[in-house]
């Protein structure tokens, strides 16, 4: 998602490609520790900040994706002299953010279905798709990278902490004895799109580079990691089945 318009920016895909490259490798580490007993260490340690920092490469580009996608949309808007412009934006977002969110909860299902100790409740697809439908209120306010940025500091003090009820499990305060393959709360990720945002709103100002930089997105490997960028759902949905099979293959 770079944008409403044809023009991608090769920067953007490709370093969601390098994103793509370091979710591939972490998953294969972690289900071959799951599924075939390796002797990995993926809940401390240099693999859990890898995949902490795989995910705040995500996040930060959702928030810099839309703020090019939202700048773009605008300019539409105002260019075609749309009536009701407002609501045909934040309907876009919504309608956006509400298809992620909705495969998101079928990773829930799958994984209560097959998984249930290790159920994703909220993990990134439920917050990349409840971020879009919020973000129209978002666009372009001076405060909203303070915000996102209080939002990052509030959810480091908490992530240590343990409630004994669930129904904030969405917010970032974790019950007592939670346990799930993916959990991506609000606190502190969504205050890492909303940084994106702000950031994407000055470094890409009305959907364009406010930056001199070389054209390297058909020189391998940019290209390459930009062909991952681009399709980073499909390859979402796609690497962990495949993942998984190629270890059973190998394990008999």
């Amino acid at each position: 998602m770079a944008g409403t318009g044809t023009k991608r920016f090769w920067e953007i895909d490709g370093l969601r490609g390098i994103a793509i490259l370091m979710m591939v490798s972490f998953h294969t580490i972690f289900d071959l520790q799951y599924f075939a007993g390796w002797n990995f260490e993926v809940s401390s340690g240099f693999w859990l900040y890898f995949a902490r920092l795989t995910a705040g490469i995500f996040v930060f580009l959702v928030g810099i994706s839309l703020a090019i996608s939202m700048q773009r949309t605008e300019k539409s808007l105002k260019k075609n002299s749309e009536k009701n412009s407002e609501n045909i934006f934040w309907r876009k977002y919504l309608k956006r953010g509400a298809r992620i969110f909705s495969l998101g909860l079928i990773i829930t299902l799958f994984t209560e279905l097959i998984f249930p100790a290790n159920t994703i409740f909220f993990g990134i697809l439920h917050l990349i798709g409840l971020t879009i439908m919020v973000s129209p209120a978002f666009y372009k306010k001076s405060w909203s990278g303070v915000l996102g940025l209080g939002a990052l500091g509030t959810g480091f003090l908490i992530h240590n902490l343990r409630f004994s009820f669930p129904w904030l499990l969405w917010l970032g305060l974790v019950p007592t004895g939670f346990s799930s393959f993916d959990y991506t709360p609000l606190l502190p990720w969504a205050g890492l799109v909303l940084f994106g945002l702000w950031c994407g709103e000055r470094i890409y100002k009305d959907g364009e580079r406010s930056f001199g930089f070389p054209d390297y997105g058909t020189i391998i490997p940019f290209n390459l990691l930009s062909f991952l960028g681009r399709h980073s759902l499909i390859i979402y949905f796609l690497h962990q089945p495949l993942i998984f099979a190629g270890i059973m293959l190998l394990s008999g």
